[in-house]
């Protein structure tokens, strides 16, 4: 079944697109960092519908990503599955390597390790406001084995529809109360079955993927 009963469609703003969070490679998308409310109240079978802001040329209000959950698992689960090993950062790889999102897990003690990734600082060390976003909230991150990423080429989509407007931090919507919600996901699977599971096109900003992102500054290094 496409849509589950009590399921929820969580629509947000996606205002960088790097390819990292989300992460639409290796035949998954995951969002294992940023947005820790939808990390944290996202079930297994729930959407995520992410949307471009208003920094990102040419996407603005258009449908970058919508994916289906199919597990939802802890950092160091996502770190010790070995079927999420090609998710694992290398910054001296390939833009893809680059972005790897599988950059957290707990150290002897206890406390979190940050591997250098695009949430580091700089110079590949802690970037210790990124990690208490990323962390603070919940230690769980989302899976989707079915999904469409459009990414520069992202979708543009009825947003009138599902009542989508200035949200703050992301917009759930009850899909067994609304037909619109329920029909908008649907007819995107039926008119890009083709490219499900595909990167459609790379991510707006992944010529880009060499910099880091605070979180806390908003700065781009």
């Amino acid at each position: 079944m496409l849509i589950e009963p009590n399921s929820h469609l969580n629509a947000y703003t996606i205002t960088r697109d790097f390819g990292f969070a989300p992460n639409p490679f290796h035949g998954l998308c995951t969002l294992a960092t940023c947005k820790p409310r939808i990390r944290k109240s996202a079930k297994v079978d729930d959407w995520i519908m992410g949307i471009g802001g208003r920094k990102l040329r040419g996407v603005y209000r258009k449908c970058i990503l919508l994916m289906k959950v199919s597990e939802k698992v802890s950092f160091q689960d996502y770190w010790d599955d070995y079927r999420y090993s090609l998710k694992k950062p290398v910054r001296n790889g390939s833009r893809v390597q680059m972005l790897g999102d599988n950059i957290y897990h707990k150290g002897e003690n206890g406390s979190w390790i940050q591997e250098d990734s695009h949430h580091s600082n700089s110079d590949g060390t802690l970037n210790q406001d990124n990690l208490n976003r990323d962390t603070g909230r919940t230690d769980q991150m989302l899976v989707s084995n079915y999904f469409l990423y459009f990414g520069n080429k992202a979708l543009t989509v009825d947003l009138d529809s599902i009542r989508y407007g200035g949200v703050r931090d992301y917009k759930k919507i009850i899909l067994s109360d609304s037909k619109e919600a329920r029909d908008l996901i649907v007819s995107m699977f039926r008119e890009h079955r083709s490219h499900i599971n595909m990167v459609v096109s790379d991510p707006c900003q992944f010529m880009n993927a060499h910099q880091r992102v605070d979180q806390g500054t908003g700065k781009i290094q």
